[in-house]
């Protein structure tokens, strides 16, 4: 096959793909005016509520291994003493955002592309064309409103649990004193640091809900299109967190 006609094929692909999903998620942040407070509301509790456990526990296990790392490493370098300070700025600029953004794409976004993969493989979306209703305005857009309202807020409490991880294997096994340890876990912060990882954690819930609206709306047909569906939102959210964090990190922390 020619190269060039290759390149240009696959140009136009990537840029033609761009597009749709460019316009599909403008047209589904803006189909939540006027506002459908009880949609909202739902998938606040969906995205945001029923999340909170596996967010809290993979926060509270990855703060507590954290120190326990850094503990055993910086014993090499006599270093031992800046558990507490590398601990809490780990938990909110990188570990918070990131593994909660990770356990909300594994939950959320295989949830959402199942539901509305389901939905279009049934015709429940057509019947709502059919009725001359915005399957965007009801079905995408709270989805995404409340992911980006709701991820942020996880990130938060997952940064406390991670660092009372490690406040609780500093105190009770690595043999810090506790108030030490917590003045020591918050005298290094900076404002910029807690408000960088909110805003990593709003776009990584756009994310997630973008992928698992786009590829629920657009399922294939069968129960194999909605498995299909299922697994492609899961894997291209986790892949665009981990890339999309590694821009943000470069644009605030250069």
């Amino acid at each position: 096959m020619n190269p060039v006609r290759l390149t240009g094929r696959l140009a136009l692909a990537a840029t033609g793909g761009t597009g749709r999903i460019a316009i599909f998620a403008g047209r589904g942040l803006a189909g939540i005016l006027p506002l459908q407070a009880g949609l909202l509301f739902r998938q606040i509790i969906q995205i945001g509520w029923l999340s909170l456990p596996v967010v809290g526990l993979t926060a509270l296990f990855t703060g507590a291994a954290l120190a326990l790392q850094i503990h055993s490493g910086g014993e090499r370098f006599q270093a031992s003493d800046v558990v507490p300070a590398i601990v809490a700025i780990g938990m909110v600029r990188e570990l918070g955002p990131v593994l909660g953004g990770l356990m909300v794409a594994a939950r959320v976004a295989s949830a959402i592309a199942a539901e509305l993969g389901t939905m279009r493989v049934t015709e429940q979306i057509d019947a709502l064309v059919t009725l001359s209703t915005d399957p965007l305005k009801w079905l995408v857009a709270p989805r995404l409103w409340a992911a980006v309202l709701t991820v942020p807020i996880l990130v938060g409490v997952g940064d406390l649990v991670g660092i009372m991880g490690g406040w609780l294997v500093g105190v009770n096994a690595l043999g810090f004193n506790s108030a030490t340890y917590i003045a020591n876990s918050w005298a290094y912060l900076e404002s910029w640091d807690v408000i960088s990882g909110l805003i990593k954690g709003a776009a990584f819930g756009f994310l997630v809900a973008l992928s698992g609206c786009w590829f629920g709306m657009n399922a294939g047909l069968g129960a194999a299109g909605v498995g299909r569906a299922t697994t492609n939102a899961v894997v291209v959210a986790s892949v665009a967190i981990l890339a999309a964090n590694f821009i943000l990190t470069g644009l605030f922390f250069r």
